[in-house]
């Protein structure tokens, strides 16, 4: 396709995860009547993420899900044309043992196009998750796409990865809180909603890409969530953003143009010197 329209949904998301599929389908047809093709909804849309991010004690734990199991079908189901990426706590047998991965699912028609396990894990969530393995890019009905989970975008590495995929798209699903050990009285000047901002603008800048950011919003546990979805242009533009309440920032553009313009002169990916980085970072390019 040429134009698409990407959606960065603002949100909030709790632990009730049969009142969580009786309120998608209501933002789906909304996303579907504004012609959106790509919808991004926060980390952990399914059963919702941590109550303390700090010492996340089980009781902390949001329900965890297969990702073959029947609430990811049951979405995939939803989305019909509409290409729609969501958060969840997966479940996952390994070796015999139980365990659990922040991870991101891409859905279209019926299917599941991609997922992403969190590779970056902040403070206590190493006590709630393994860590994913890497970063991969993956073809879909809106052109070729990178996922992230929230502190995955503190790492340059991790976006670069991508865009050397071929991804010309990056979502970018939060569960993005502010700060908890410097809390500001207001949102907007909280530095985690100035950082949550700043990364979003220098991957998609970097990387000359698109980057659809989506956040949870209000409070769950001792959290307050950021809100701030947002979609940022090859230049690291944002061309449309909500603020802390729930909300659907929505952008249309010619993407596959629009890289190809911002990479004409000045492309960042051919113009690496890899050898210059050390072993360890371009080792990403093979």
């Amino acid at each position: 396709m040429a134009e698409i329209t990407m959606g960065a949904v603002a949100a909030h998301f709790g632990r009730d995860i049969e009142r969580t599929l009786a309120k998608l389908p209501g933002m789906i047809d909304q996303a579907r009547e504004r012609g959106i093709d790509l919808l991004v909804l926060p980390d952990a849309t399914v059963g919702g993420y941590l109550l303390d991010m700090v010492h996340p004690g089980p009781e902390a734990l949001p329900p965890a899900v297969e990702l073959d199991g029947p609430e990811v079908q049951a979405i995939a189901d939803m989305a019909g044309d509409l290409t729609l990426c969501f958060g969840v706590a997966e479940r996952a047998l390994e070796g015999g043992e139980d365990v659990r991965y922040n991870s991101a699912v891409c859905v279209q028609g019926g299917r599941v196009l991609g997922t992403h396990r969190k590779v970056h894990l902040p403070l206590g969530e190493s006590e709630a998750y393994r860590a994913g393995s890497g970063f991969r890019s993956f073809d879909t009905p809106v052109g070729r796409l990178g996922m992230l989970i929230d502190f995955d975008k503190t790492f340059p590495e991790s976006s670069r990865t991508l865009a050397l995929d071929g991804a010309e798209i990056l979502a970018c699903l939060s569960a993005w809180p502010a700060s908890v050990t410097d809390r500001s009285d207001r949102l907007r000047n909280d530095r985690q909603a100035h950082l949550f901002d700043l990364y979003d603008c220098a991957r998609a800048a970097e990387n000359q890409v698109y980057l659809v950011s989506s956040n949870q919003t209000g409070v769950l546990g001792g959290l307050r969530f950021l809100g701030q979805a947002k979609v940022v242009d090859p230049a690291g533009e944002i061309i449309a953003k909500t603020w802390a309440k729930g909300g659907l920032a929505v952008a249309t553009a010619d993407v596959a143009t629009d890289v190809a313009r911002a990479r004409r002169t000045m492309f960042h990916l051919r113009d690496r010197a890899p050898k210059a980085y050390g072993p360890t970072v371009a080792a990403a390019r093979d």
